[in-house]
């Protein structure tokens, strides 16, 4: 960052964006490498934001290689995913990228004997909230794709048996997937190759219409290093797992924010799609937003055009449907009233009934 480019930023503003994005670690970093004249109030909070990010990312990086260690000893197989793995992959450093929980992957076969590991290292189930909880974690894996656990001091462990709300969506990465391992601050942990890695950081960020800069940062830094030949490969790689315009939206991103390169043939692949663009016009208007500080929810449609572009991941009708299906039916309200598939447009119904029941 030149000094005329510093002397130019409305700080305040500038906070604002990075506390919204939670993006300060990376952002912190980069200001110090440029010797950038940071106001002495903005550099106060962002210094302090990137230490406690730091701090929390060891604190996740220990967790994580104690329960590694609990699911060897259990012979469960499990892939760490995003969180400190990405970050060292990403950056060369667990300490820049913002996380606040762990994300495994497990067999499904393994899930009832994973949280009996969770337990004995004093997890507690939070989600789901289904009396009674653990006894129906099966069932609720059935039809979602996680279920998150919390210990008392406050981490978090989102346990995957899948890996996109739609299973339609990357079906076949798995934990049986070719994986590579991270060295964690001296300590190995497993997660996806390279082509999975990025074939489902492309479809977590869709999911969410990257409304934060966080997700496609990390996406670009990790691709920085590849020759536009291999991000090719590595698009290509992602439309055979079943990623869909998830990945032409990500490289579209990360291009106009980033400069990440592509060939130029498939720049013109990628750009000559109208479904492409505007999932990539639309994932630009939920970054900034009407106010850069509000959170989604907080929006003017909130989640609503978010759930519009999800439609658009995959070509066809019959995702479409499928995708409607899984938006208007809750995991809770699958497990409670178990309808047959022809009458699943009843979920929405008994949805706002239970809402009018339960009152104010």
């Amino acid at each position: 960052m030149t000094a005329a480019v510093a002397a130019g930023i409305d700080w305040p503003r500038f906070a604002a964006v990075v506390e919204r994005h939670r993006v300060a670690g990376l952002v912190w970093h980069a200001l110090v490498r440029a010797k950038a004249k940071v106001p002495p109030e903005v550099r106060k909070t962002l210094s302090a934001a990137a230490s406690a990010i730091a701090m929390q990312n060891l604190e996740l990086a220990a967790a994580s290689i104690r329960l590694k260690r609990d699911l060897d000893a259990a012979g469960i197989p499990v892939l760490f995913l995003k969180g400190v793995t990405l970050g060292q992959l990403a950056y060369g450093d667990v300490a820049l990228k913002m996380g606040w929980d762990i994300d495994i992957l497990i067999p499904p076969e393994r899930l009832d004997d994973t949280a009996a590991v969770l337990e004995r290292a004093d997890f507690h189930l939070t989600s789901p909230a289904l009396p009674p909880g653990r006894a129906r974690l099966v069932d609720w894996h059935g039809v979602w794709k996680e279920s998150v656990w919390r210990d008392a001091a406050g981490a978090h462990v989102e346990l995957h048996t899948r890996l996109a709300d739609n299973p339609a969506l990357i079906p076949e990465i798995d934990c049986k997937s070719p994986r590579q391992d991270v060295d964690v601050v001296g300590h190995i942990l497993p997660t996806l190759r390279t082509e999975d890695l990025f074939a489902y950081l492309c479809v977590h960020g869709a999911s969410s219409s990257w409304f934060r800069l966080k997700w496609i940062a990390d996406l670009a830094a990790l691709i920085s290093p590849c020759a536009d030949s291999e991000i090719d490969r590595l698009y290509r790689a992602s439309q055979r797992l079943g990623a869909g315009r998830a990945a032409a939206q990500a490289l579209l991103l990360a291009g106009h924010l980033f400069d990440t390169k592509v060939s130029m043939e498939l720049a013109e692949e990628l750009r000559s799609d109208r479904i492409n663009r505007w999932l990539f016009a639309g994932a630009l208007r939920k970054m900034a937003g009407r106010s850069v500080a509000a959170e989604l929810h907080a929006t003017r449609f909130g989640t609503a055009t978010i759930h519009l572009m999800q439609l658009g991941l995959l070509p066809g009708w019959r995702y479409k449907f499928s995708e409607i299906k899984r938006q208007t039916a809750a995991p809770e309200d699958i497990l409670e009233w178990r309808l047959p598939a022809a009458l699943h447009f009843l979920y929405p119904i008994l949805r706002l009934l239970r809402r009018a029941r339960a009152g104010p």
